[in-house]
């Protein structure tokens, strides 16, 4: 294991965080472990310490960020986890990838209204983003539980990270966001 040494903040800044892990909430482990071992991710953790409690990791190819799932970590209802989302280079390409792994992925959509989805369904169209704008295109499909992910297309970010202190990133996200 390697250490991490703590950074160094200016005062009033905030400390850098990373979302690296989030849990999914599952009522087979064992199945949800063939699932997520089907995508093609790789398993990092398959850790039993009693009869109540076994935790799995998996982290998708090229991703900082890992999921855990298994017996006694979580009280969340199974299936409640919806619209995690996945970035991919080429929608189409993931999408075959996916189908040519047994996993039921429904058709490409996008959003008529701009660059980010929208629950209400009469805002969405089939297919990819005509024009392929960046953030445009999606596919989603389901754990065996329920869980939704979205296959999300970015070719292009919006922005930069930010620099500390840097206040206009929210204006220019959401400048870019309604098309400005």
């Amino acid at each position: 294991m390697s250490h991490v040494e703590p950074e160094s903040q200016p005062a009033g800044q905030p400390i850098a965080m990373s979302l690296e892990l989030i849990l999914i909430p599952v009522t087979d482990v064992e199945r949800a472990k063939r699932f997520y071992g089907s995508l093609g991710w790789r398993l990092d953790i398959d850790f039993a310490k009693d009869a109540g409690y076994r935790l799995i990791q998996f982290t998708p190819p090229g991703s900082a960020g890992s999921i855990m799932f298994g017996d006694g970590l979580t009280t969340a209802e199974p299936g409640s986890l919806q619209g995690l989302h996945l970035i991919v280079s080429d929608l189409e390409l993931a999408r075959a990838d996916l189908l040519r792994r047994g996993v039921k992925v429904g058709q490409p959509f996008h959003d008529l209204g701009g660059v980010f989805h929208h629950a209400d369904e009469a805002l969405l169209k089939d297919g990819p983003n005509p024009e392929r704008k960046s953030y445009a295109s999606y596919a989603a499909f389901k754990d065996p539980d329920g869980n939704s992910w979205v296959m999300q297309e970015v070719t292009a970010r919006l922005t930069g990270p930010p620099a500390p202190g840097d206040t206009r990133f929210t204006p220019e996200l959401t400048a870019a966001a309604r098309g400005a």
